[in-house]
């Protein structure tokens, strides 16, 4: 079993892997990104460093016979002029700087490569924490009405094709109208616009409609930057009136699984898995 060097964001999802890891018996150690990781990660073997450190973070790794890694959680674009990169990460700035103006996607993959360089083996999430993945159907007690389906289909539609355009991951759809599509704000906040909409356009408690999707772009570096969905998910579909969530199988991550089904069940909302889509 090759030890994991795991490279820590912020939410809450370097703390599970983490804390999988440690139950199953998998060595591991930690780099929490300095300023970003959350205090989460505080209690498992680990060292703070710089986002741009990228020498100093080699050598932990392998000072520590790391020798897989995985990237999870949230990283916000830096502003690279702010950033202080020491003499290794000094040589791969210009390289992921030019790689940036082409898409995050371009942007993960350079910074991918630079691990690949030093002869680290690159992990996904669902590799290394495959159960952390939505499953095919449906996660927890409650299940979609026949009028959900076309939002449904709709809103899956528009997710995979903004995410062609290397545009966002979600989109929400309400009664066959498209209410909102995710860019670089994040889900969270594209549900509190949903929230601020016209109740006309929505859906309101105890009269739920509309669905939000969330599908990887297809040019996707999957093993970095899976789509994602949470606690806070649940609850700000619910506030934006949502009758669910739904997302590709294998393909979407959940943090705190068992919250999530927990948070589902009690405003009622269905949580949905479908079959990955080949274009």
């Amino acid at each position: 079993m090759k030890k994991l060097g795991l490279i820590a964001g912020a939410g809450g999802l370097p703390a599970e892997i983490a804390d999988h890891c440690r139950r199953a018996g998998r060595p591991y150690f930690v780099i929490r990104l300095k300023g970003i990781a959350d205090d989460a990660t505080l209690g498992h073997p680990s060292e703070e460093i710089g986002i741009a450190e990228l020498g100093k973070t080699f050598k932990v790794l392998k000072r520590e016979q790391c020798e897989a890694v995985c990237f999870a959680g949230v990283v916000a674009r830096p502003d690279f002029s702010a950033l202080k990169p020491d003499m290794r990460g000094v040589a791969a700035l210009p390289g992921i700087i030019a790689a940036a103006r082409h898409g995050d996607d371009a942007l993960l993959r350079r910074i991918l490569d630079e691990f690949a360089r030093e002869g680290f083996a690159i992990e996904g999430v669902q590799e290394a924490v495959g159960a952390m993945t939505l499953p095919l159907g449906l996660l927890g007690r409650q299940g979609p009405a026949p009028e959900h389906r076309p939002d449904i289909e709709r809103a899956l539609e528009v997710a995979r094709e903004i995410g062609r355009l290397d545009v966002g991951q979600g989109a929400v759809v309400c009664n066959g109208l498209v209410l909102a599509v995710e860019a670089q704000e994040g889900t969270d906040s594209m549900l509190r616009r949903v929230a601020d909409l016209p109740v006309a356009l929505r859906g309101q408690p105890g009269a739920f409609k509309g669905v939000l999707a969330k599908a990887p772009k297809p040019i996707q570096e999957l093993r970095v930057d899976l789509p994602t969905i949470g606690v806070a998910t649940i609850r700000g579909a619910a506030k934006a009136g949502l009758a669910g969530v739904v997302g590709e199988a294998g393909r979407l991550l959940i943090v705190d699984r068992e919250a999530v089904i927990a948070c589902a069940d009690e405003f009622g909302l269905f949580v949905l898995g479908v079959e990955h889509r080949v274009p």
